[in-house]
């Protein structure tokens, strides 16, 4: 089996336009949330999100792509240009036919299709839809639009289970370089899903916060005040190679993946099994993948989305299998960031990735009072950022459907 590096890193967030400003928010424990600028969300029982801030797609696309493309395939075009020009690649001497994409979303065009029915139903009856309607909707497209701008012929597909998607796909992006099929891949994934739609599909299913009278404060994962998530929306975009074909061109080498666990809840709908148990199992499958034990584990970056059902199933996991590992550091960042769905694996990835590189360990902001049940059990990095030797991270996401990933990553050592 191959080994699996990290080379490049693009990220596009809510406290953060690139890798280098969004990890600097997540030390400071800024918060992303804001009232929605999006459209009028006057109406709706949750009236912020974490929105991308002084964010013009124009400083980074061309007037006539833009109009091609929906904001979730814009996003992943941003995030993926940050991280291709870290990982330093000269696709043009690269063998493409073993370059892939593989690219994370739960919605896609959701903002496209909203607006194009929207205005058919207003209008006259006629029907006038836009001639890249298709193509700016569909999930695919980020993607394929990747795999296009660089001229990439590998493996290309997305992964749509729901909010561990760019999880999955960074997860299946490894496999596919561990197994020799692929020397490089752009795994990631990106989402703009702040719509009428969205916030109104997840409030009438009590999913997200409404504490409009204190939007900042409203994601606060583990706290016995909890209420629900805050939507946030962005992309991550991460470039895996090779050991090999990263040291043959003197790439940058930034981290290494070691470990990829998939697992399903076989649950509920919406809901996490109350004790955890496909995250027990996407976690030791991932362990065991990296051939490490619990107790190597320096930071785990959790889910944690700041509902109340789905927190106390992560920690009653997280509690089963480090149980007697109380050191691990357990930190939220979608506390600053909210919660970007099929993206949100990517950008915590990123994030877990940083705290290897900088032994520092990112803050869980707006907690004061972590659920008795777990209180004083692991230290879940209330008091802002530490300084912390980390040689093994862990990133969990979980999605709607009972989708479970968890990776691993560990700090580059010559071998």
């Amino acid at each position: 089996m191959n080994r699996v590096v990290v080379t490049g890193m693009g990220a596009l967030t809510p406290i953060g336009n690139n890798v280098s400003d969004y990890w600097n928010a997540l030390l400071k424990g800024v918060s992303g949330a804001s009232e929605i600028t999006k459209f009028d969300a006057s109406k709706f029982k949750t009236r912020f999100a974490c929105e991308l801030k002084d964010f013009n797609p124009g400083d980074f696309i061309e007037r006539k792509e833009i109009r091609k493309y929906d904001e979730f395939t814009q996003y992943a075009l941003i995030a993926t240009e940050e991280a291709v020009k870290q990982a330093q690649i000269d696709f043009e001497s690269t063998n493409k036919d073993r370059i892939g994409v593989i690219w994370g979303s739960g919605d896609g065009g959701l903002a496209t299709y909203e607006q194009q029915y929207t205005e058919f139903v207003e209008g006259d009856g006629t029907p006038r839809f836009n001639p890249f309607f298709i193509p700016k909707r569909i999930i695919n497209m980020a993607s394929g639009i990747i795999s296009i701008k660089y001229g990439l012929r590998g493996v290309n597909y997305t992964t749509a289970s729901a909010c561990s998607a760019s999880n999955t796909a960074i997860i299946d992006a490894f496999n596919y370089i561990r197994w020799g099929k692929a020397d490089v891949m752009i795994a990631g994934g990106s989402e703009a899903s702040i719509t009428h739609t969205s916030i109104g599909g997840f409030n009438a299913s009590r999913a997200l916060s409404t504490r409009n009278d204190d939007f900042a404060t409203a994601s606060r994962p583990f706290d016995v005040n909890r209420d629900g998530f805050v939507l946030g929306e962005g992309a991550g975009s991460i470039v895996l190679e090779s050991y090999e074909h990263a040291k043959k061109r003197n790439a940058p080498i930034i981290a290494e993946v070691v470990g990829g666990g998939l697992a399903g809840d076989a649950y509920h709908l919406t809901g996490t099994h109350p004790e955890g148990a496909g995250a027990v199992l996407g976690m030791n499958l991932a362990l065991e993948e990296a051939g490490i034990e619990a107790s190597d584990i320096d930071y785990i970056n959790a889910h944690a989305t700041s509902t109340p059902l789905g927190d106390m199933s992560e920690l009653k996991a997280i509690e089963t299998v480090f149980g007697n590992h109380p050191t691990v550091s357990i930190g939220a960042t979608k506390s600053m960031t909210g919660h970007l769905l099929g993206g949100a694996g990517a950008i915590e990835a990123i994030a877990t990735i940083k705290a290897l590189q900088e032994d520092k360990v990112p803050p869980t902001i707006n907690t004061t009072e972590i659920v008795p049940e777990f209180a004083g059990k692991f230290d879940f990095l209330l008091d802002g950022a530490k300084e912390k030797a980390v040689r093994y991270a862990m990133s969990n996401t979980f999605g709607f459907g009972g989708h479970i990933a968890s990776s691993i990553f560990k700090k580059f050592e010559e071998e």
